[in-house]
């Protein structure tokens, strides 16, 4: 597992408008169209190859004038194609367009037929897109994706497919599936969740010569280890189990037993010294075969155990004994993690909300879109549509760290904060998985590491032990929730080893 992924920040639309206000008086689209047109060369080396590239009526069309300048001296056949009017062109895209011109530059109203391409260029929309691309545009669009697969050449975009709305990872009308995205100043958060990295593909961020930080703060970062650092500490060899915390995990219902020990043993190969279980299914077996280390107890017993961290839900059903546990759990001054059916029960009753934002120790929610969705009192879509409003409203509304799993999961917490994880693969999207991350983030609770800080290192853990297992050819398809845990060990103990 690859160590020193580091937190970058990322920028909604809105505030990179700022920033690019305050560098007003730099050449912005002249840097833009240079990184684009250096990245062409390194995807395209052969000599003389024809380049389709789609500029639009906006300053991303504007990059795209550079860039095509740029790749004709370097001798490139390029075949511009220009869906908007010159008329009505900004100011710094007009300039761009008639320096293109004048230096042999020819705009197409269409795309050739008959023509092979080595790499197609999307200079269509940017990080402004405010309507559904339809009509001429969609056609633009789709056909670019086509030519793309036909030719299996390299499509990258400008900033951001166009399409794609870059704060949220939504789509808007038709929208361009890029192999590469070049992204200017800074990341954007759509970029790396929701439909984003389907999108997106490899995304590069070309600073244009900027600090983005020193202008203006970003709202969001990336996950990287480097957040974590602090807490990344090798164990003093005079350390016992009681050292390193007890987690206890309850859940278990008839049926069910299975997510509370997936959850167990995840917590006991990620550093608890004690790993519980309380289990609500009276048939349930008194050991785990597979992991004998942890100790299974009556739900009662467990909530009176000298737990340092709790977490309640999974597989713990929707029975009145597990709303009535429920409500006893957050009754404890312990950190507490809500998963799974937890998250279902607390979102039907008042009565559990009021008890949960009445607690004063450390509460964290993992909701996936459907159990956010029953949290927000909204449908699944509406979530999905704005995947880093959703996370931040919860928190807000529950007072507590939040994780919206999911493509590029979102942790967010109360005070406005918020994160987007880029690890993790579709080999996530199988049962047990949740229950595996639940796992992590109590033994890290339970090893005293704050909440906020429990969740992001969690999150990032739980997708890089997936992608080392792809890497390994163990997956996306048919990887299951019990093999992540073995990597998610090792790749934190690396972790450690190399201190960050």
């Amino acid at each position: 597992m690859k160590t020193g992924i580091r937190s970058e920040p990322l920028y909604r639309a809105a505030e990179l408008r700022s920033i690019e206000t305050l560098a007003a008086e730099q050449p912005l689209m002249q840097r833009a169209g240079l990184a684009a047109a250096d990245l062409v060369t390194s995807l395209c080396r052969l000599q003389g190859a024809t380049l389709l590239i789609l500029a639009g009526p906006g300053n991303n069309g504007g990059d795209a004038f550079v860039a095509a300048r740029h790749l004709r001296e370097r001798r490139f056949v390029v075949k511009l194609v220009f869906a908007g009017e010159f008329s009505r062109l900004p100011k710094d895209a007009t300039a761009a367009c008639k320096r293109f011109l004048d230096d042999g530059g020819t705009l197409l109203e269409s795309i050739p037929s008959g023509q092979r391409w080595a790499l197609i260029v999307d200079g269509l929309f940017g990080i402004g897109l405010q309507r559904p691309v339809s009509g001429r545009y969609g056609e633009l669009v789709l056909t670019a994706n086509a030519l793309a697969v036909r030719d299996r050449c390299p499509l990258l975009a400008l900033d951001c497919p166009s399409g794609l709305d870059a704060d949220t990872g939504s789509l808007c009308g038709a929208a361009i599936r890029a192999s590469h995205t070049i992204t200017f100043i800074a990341g954007k958060p759509g970029l790396h969740t929701g439909d984003g990295p389907d999108h997106c593909g490899h995304v590069t961020v070309a600073a244009l010569d900027l600090d983005a930080e020193r202008l203006a703060r970003a709202t969001a970062r990336s996950i990287g280890s480097d957040l974590l650092v602090d807490h990344l500490r090798p164990r003093s060899r005079n350390s016992h189990k009681g050292s390193n915390g007890s987690a206890g995990i309850l859940g278990g219902a008839p049926s069910m037993v299975g997510a509370v020990f997936l959850a167990g043993r995840a917590a006991l190969r990620l550093g608890s010294g004690r790993v519980y279980l309380g289990l609500l299914d009276p048939q349930a077996p008194a050991l785990d075969p597979l992991q004998p280390e942890l100790m299974l107890r009556h739900p009662d017993a467990l909530l009176t155990a000298a737990l340092s961290a709790l977490a309640c839900g999974p597989g713990l059903g929707n029975s009145a004994q597990a709303r009535d546990l429920l409500e006893r759990c957050c009754a404890l001054d312990r950190p507490l993690l809500l998963d799974a059916d937890a998250l279902n029960l607390l979102a039907s009753e008042q009565v559990l909300q009021q008890a949960l934002r009445a607690r004063s120790a450390p509460t964290l929610l993992t909701p996936h879109p459907t159990e956010a969705a029953r949290l927000l009192g909204c449908e699944t879509a509406t979530v999905q549509a704005d995947r880093p409003a959703a996370a931040l409203e919860i928190a807000r509304r529950y007072q507590a760290a939040t994780v919206l799993k999911g493509c590029g999961s979102i942790v967010a917490v109360p005070d406005g904060r918020w994160f987007v994880n880029t690890t993790g693969n579709p080999g996530l999207g199988t049962a047990g998985t949740g229950d595996v991350l639940s796992g992590f983030i109590v033994a890290l609770l339970a090893q005293g590491w704050p909440a906020l800080e429990a969740l992001l290192a969690a999150v990032h853990l739980h997708g890089a032990a997936a992608d080392e297992r792809v890497t390994g050819g163990c997956g996306p398809i048919g990887l299951t929730a019990g093999e992540l845990i073995d990597s998610a060990r090792s790749g934190f103990n690396r972790w450690i080893a190399h201190g960050r």
